[in-house]
C-alpha cells in the first residue's frame, strides 16, 4: 500500500529511537515514497515533486501531543530532506529536517521521522530544505488540533479546507538551482497557484476549490509556500474572521481582505451567507514591480450562477501599502483568554516582564563574492557542510567543520561578505530579543525552528534602544515568521528554553540557498535526556562523524 495511516495508542511507556512517547499519546503513522511526476500548476506541464504521487502532498491531520511517524522512501535522483516548518520538535532538532541538523536521505534510500506536536495547536506546512526542491512541490499542509477536553473559541466549522497557495516558477528546480550556482538570481516568478492549480476569470473549466453550503460557517487553513512573494487573498463577497496565526488563538476581527508573507500561515472562518452561486478566492501578489493574480472558484452547493467578474480589489501597494500591511499586522493580536494546547489561557504566560539578556541585531544584505550572487546576515554569507553541524557538535568535532560566531550580534559597516557556516552560540534558557533590520528594497520574510517567538513590534525606519516604548508587551501574537518591510524593522522575543541546533532562515528560498540564514546552537552542559534527546540510533551518519565511535547517550 502506497500510502498509511494507522494510529496506534501506546498502553505501556515506550521509547522510539531514544526519544520517550508518554503512554496514552497516539501515534501516527505514515508512509511517503517521494516521486518526480508531471504537473501544471499554471498551465505549463513541467516536472513535478510528488508525495505519493500528490501535489501538494498528503496532509498530515493529527491532534496536540500526537506522535509522528514518517517513513519517507526517496526516489529521486538527488539527496532529499523535510523540515515540518513551524513543528518545535522539543528536545529533538535530530527530526526538523535541515542540513545543519541531519544527513539527506539519499536517492533510493529511506529515513523515519520520529517526533511528537508537544503542546501546539495550529497551522503549519512541510516542504523539502534540499537544493531548490521546494521549488517543485514535496509539499504540504500539517494541521494540528486541539485535544478533544480542551475547547477552541469558536463553534466548530461545517469543514475546514487546506489553501496552499504561493509564487511559482515555470522552470524545473534544477534549472533554477543552476541559475543560482552560476552567481544570478532567478528573477520574477511565472504566476501564482492556489492548491497545484491556477484559473483566470470566466474560465468555464475551472474545478471548484471546495464547496459551501449556504448557512453553514468553513475554516480554511490557509498558508503561503511560495519562494518569493507576498500575497493577499479575499474571498468574493465574503468577510474572513481570523482564529488562529502559526498556533496561537487569536482576538476574533473581520477582514476583507489579507496578506500573508512568504512561510506564514493562518486560520479564517467564512461564512456561507450569500446568495448560493459561484464565487471566486482571489490571491494576488504584494509589492511586486510586476503584479501576479490568480483566483479559484468557491460553489455554493444546489447554487446557480457563475462568480461575478468583478473581482474585490486589492489593497493599495507602494507606501501606502506598507502603512496598510503594517497595520493590519498590528491587528493580529495573541487571544489572551483563550485556552493554549495546554489546559491554561494564553494570557497566563507574561513575556513582557521578564528581564532581556541579550539582544541580537540583525540585518540582511546582498553582496557579491568571487564575482556570484550571495546574500548575507551581519557580513556572514552560509553555506552547508558537508556534516551536519548538530551532527559535529554532538560528536566533539565543531572546531573541524564551522567556527563558533563568525557572526557578531551588531551589523558590521561595509556590504563584504564571509562565506562560511554561519553558528551563533545562545545560551540554554536565556529570554533573547532579536532586532531584524531591513535596508533593501524588497521586503524580507524570516523564520525561526524550535520556538515561537512574541512579534512586538514592527515599524519604518531604523531601529535603536528607545523604540522599545512602542513594543507590544501584553498581547503579541506567538509564532515563527516575522515580515520586514523595506527599509524597516521587526522585533520579536523568545525563551532559548529548546536544546538543539536551530535553523534562522529567509524564507525567501533563492535567499536562504544563497546564505541569508545562520544555525543557532542551544546546548544544556547538563546533557540530560530532561533536556535534549540522544543521537537516535536510527540516525543517518555522514560527513567527518561517519567513521567515529559514537558518544555516550545522555542520562
Amino acid at each position: 500500500m502506497v500510502f498509511s495511516t494507522r494510529m496506534i495508542f501506546a498502553v505501556l511507556f515506550l521509547c522510539v529511537s531514544a526519544t520517550c512517547v508518554i503512554a496514552g499519546d497516539p501515534t501516527l503513522e505514515h508512509e511517503w515514497k517521494v516521486t518526480y511526476g508531471t504537473i501544471a500548476p499554471l498551465g505549463v506541464p513541467q516536472q513535478g515533486i510528488l508525495i505519493n504521487g500528490q501535489f501538494p502532498g498528503p496532509a498530515i491531520n493529527c491532534t496536540s501531543n500526537n506522535n509522528i511517524v514518517v517513513n519517507v522512501f526517496n526516489q529521486l535522483d538527488e539527496p532529499f530532506l523535510l523540515t515540518w516548518a513551524g513543528i518545535q520538535q522539543r528536545k529533538n532538532s535530530w527530526q526538523d529536517g535541515t542540513p545543519g541538523a541531519m544527513c539527506p536521505i539519499l536517492p533510493g534510500k529511506n529515513y523515519t521521522y520520529r517526533f511528537q506536536v508537544k503542546d501546539q495547536i495550529g497551522t503549519y506546512f512541510y516542504f523539502p530544505t534540499t537544493a531548490l526542491h521546494r521549488a517543485s512541490g514535496g509539499i504540504g499542509m500539517l494541521k494540528v488540533h486541539s485535544r478533544p477536553l480542551i475547547p477552541i473559541p469558536y463553534d466548530n466549522p461545517a469543514e475546514e479546507y487546506p489553501v496552499l497557495l504561493g509564487d511559482w516558477y515555470n522552470k524545473g528546480h534544477k534549472t533554477l538551482k543552476s541559475i543560482l550556482d552560476s552567481g544570478r538570481s532567478i528573477g520574477r516568478p511565472d504566476g501564482i497557484q492556489i492548491n497545484g492549480q491556477s484559473s483566470k476569470v470566466g474560465d468555464a473549466n475551472a474545478k471548484p476549490l471546495f464547496t459551501f453550503e449556504a448557512g453553514k460557517t468553513y475554516k480554511l487553513r490557509v498558508c503561503n509556500v511560495g519562494l518569493r512573494l507576498s500575497v493577499n487573498f479575499r474571498v468574493q463577497g465574503h468577510t474572513m474572521k481570523v482564529v488562529e496565526v502559526e498556533g496561537s488563538h487569536t482576538v476574533q476581527n473581520l477582514y476583507d481582505s489579507l496578506d500573508l508573507h512568504v512561510g506564514q500561515c493562518m486560520s479564517v472562518l467564512v461564512t456561507a451567507d450569500q446568495t448560493p452561486k459561484d464565487y471566486y478566492f482571489v490571491a494576488s501578489s504584494r509589492f511586486a514591480q510586476h503584479p501576479l493574480s490568480t483566483v479559484a472558484v468557491i460553489r455554493y452547493a444546489n447554487g446557480n450562477g457563475a462568480a461575478s467578474p468583478e473581482l474585490p480589489p486589492p489593497p493599495p501597494d507602494s507606501t501606502k501599502g506598507i502603512a496598510w500591511s503594517i497595520s493590519q499586522f498590528r491587528s493580529f493580536r495573541w487571544n489572551l483568554t483563550s485556552n493554549a494546547a495546554r489546559p491554561n489561557p494564553q494570557g497566563s504566560y507574561k513575556y513582557g516582564k521578564i528581564n532581556i539578556t541579550r539582544t541580537i541585531k540583525i540585518a540582511n544584505s546582498r553582496s557579491s563574492s568571487n564575482g556570484k550572487l550571495r546574500f548575507g546576515i551581519n557580513g556572514v554569507s552560509h553555506v552547508d557542510a558537508e556534516t551536519p553541524l548538530k551532527l559535529a557538535e554532538y560528536y566533539g568535532v565543531a572546531d573541524k567543520v564551522f567556527t563558533y560566531n563568525l557572526m557578531k550580534d551588531e551589523p558590521q559597516e561595509g556590504n563584504k561578505v564571509e562565506v562560511a557556516p554561519n553558528v551563533v552560540n545562545g545560551t540554554y534558557r536565556n529570554f533573547v530579543e532579536i532586532i531584524f533590520e531591513n535596508h533593501e528594497k524588497t521586503i524580507q520574510t524570516w523564520h525561526l525552528d524550535g520556538f515561537s517567538f512574541f512579534a512586538v513590534a514592527i515599524e519604518p525606519g531604523r531601529w535603536s534602544a528607545e523604540k522599545r516604548k512602542n513594543y507590544n508587551l501584553l498581547d503579541a501574537v506567538s509564532r515563527n515568521t516575522i515580515q520586514v518591510y523595506p527599509n524597516s524593522w521587526a522585533a520579536v522575543m523568545t525563551t532559548l528554553d529548546n536544546a538543539g541546533m536551530w535553523n534562522l532562515r529567509s524564507e525567501m528560498r533563492e535567499r536562504a540557498y544563497l546564505g541569508q540564514q545562520l544555525y543557532l546552537s542551544v546546548v544544556s552542559e547538563a546533557r540530560s535526556l530532561r533536556d535534549e534527546y540522544s543521537l537516535p540510533e536510527t540516525q543517518e551518519l555522514c560527513g567527518i562523524v561517519k567513521s567515529l565511535p559514537k558518544p555516550a547517550p545522555y542520562t
